[in-house]
């Protein structure tokens, strides 16, 4: 029985990857990544002479020779290291053919939120758009990134199946802790109340004055049937009593609104929610990958999970990505197993 070879995990591929020569163009893009260029036995030395187009973003840069050229850190995302850059002074931008830009304005580098110096967590929360140009959110993008692919890598090569759990659930999987409730009831309560604000409910009067005339127009009818009107007339009474009655339900319907949440005996009425009864954000997909190992045997979901849990610590999380395989016709020892693999894998 032939041997089958067993894929290296991530971390061991990454380490027996050789530098290479080659300039790596990207696949939808004509520009070079900088990581084909700095990733170079030589540094990007060897590529003195030729022509390359990168892109990105300056991370950092200076002046020289009294302005008359710069020195640009240049990063598009591919790896950690940026790319020098020297820009002389006399350097354009190229625009495309039939366009171009016109740009005006003064440019102050003081103003700019992310400086130089070391910034901590809580500030760069404040500048979402630009904190994943910093060291460390682009290392923590990269290393999420090489755990979700490996995750599914190791999985995948044990012959497991991939299964896509929901995120919004009525179900309480595990009933240990508190879950983050999904509702439309507050939105349309709030949309309710200035409609309300906007066109008032009508009063008992107009309701009154709506059912009166109803009557009207069936007698109306009644009348004419008894004196043996043409059919067109009864036809056009008949169409005038429907309409008056459209409106009294209308009305009526109206007058039922009532700013806030609905309730009923007390209790917030789910039924007028958006599915009609309470949601979740799900705690566990644990539920639907079970019945799942019941029909296909081995399999695992991979994805965001939400706990409400009232405790800001590094291990009480209300957002979370969690691994759960199961398996079929499998007892402890191969659970364990199985963890032990996945752990050494990762």
């Amino acid at each position: 029985m032939a041997e089958t070879k067993q894929a290296l995990p991530p971390s061991d591929q990454l380490a027996a990857m050789n530098l290479t020569h080659a300039v790596k163009k990207h696949a939808f893009s004509d520009r070079v990544l900088i990581r084909s260029i700095v990733g170079r036995p030589d540094g990007g030395a060897g590529l003195a002479g030729q022509k390359v187009r990168a892109g990105g973003w300056v991370k950092t840069g200076r002046e020289q020779g009294k302005g008359t050229f710069a020195f640009l850190e240049l990063n598009d995302g591919s790896c950690p290291a940026n790319l020098q850059v020297i820009i002389d002074a006399g350097v354009s931008v190229l625009s495309k053919r039939g366009g171009g830009w016109n740009i005006e304005g003064e440019v102050d580098p003081a103003k700019y939120p992310i400086p130089k110096a070391k910034l901590t967590l809580e500030f760069l929360r404040d500048h979402l758009h630009l904190r994943s140009r910093t060291n460390t959110i682009a290392a923590l993008a990269r290393i999420r990134n090489a755990l979700a692919f490996a995750t599914h890598s190791f999985f995948q090569e044990h012959n497991f199946l991939y299964v896509h759990t929901p995120i919004i659930t009525t179900s309480d999987c595990e009933g240990a802790g508190e879950m983050f409730q999904v509702t439309t009831l507050i939105s349309e309560s709030e949309k309710l109340e200035k409609e309300l604000i906007k066109n008032p409910p009508p009063s008992e009067a107009d309701i009154e004055a709506a059912r009166q005339l109803v009557s009207e127009r069936g007698e109306a009818v009644k009348q004419l049937k008894v004196a043996k009107a043409s059919k067109l007339d009864i036809t056009a009474s008949v169409a005038e009593l429907n309409k008056a009655k459209e409106n009294l339900s209308k009305l009526e319907e109206r007058s039922k609104l009532k700013p806030g949440i609905p309730k009923r005996d007390g209790k917030i009425d789910y039924t007028q929610d958006f599915f009609a009864r309470q949601a979740f954000l799900t705690v566990s997909g644990q539920l639907q990958v079970e019945t799942y190992a019941c029909a296909v045997s081995n399999v695992y979901t991979f994805g965001p999970t939400f706990r409400a849990e009232h405790s800001h610590t590094s291990r009480h999380l209300a957002e979370f990505w969690m691994v759960e395989p199961e398996i079929a016709f499998a007892d402890l020892q191969y659970d364990m197993k199985c963890a032990e693999a996945y752990v050494k894998y990762m």
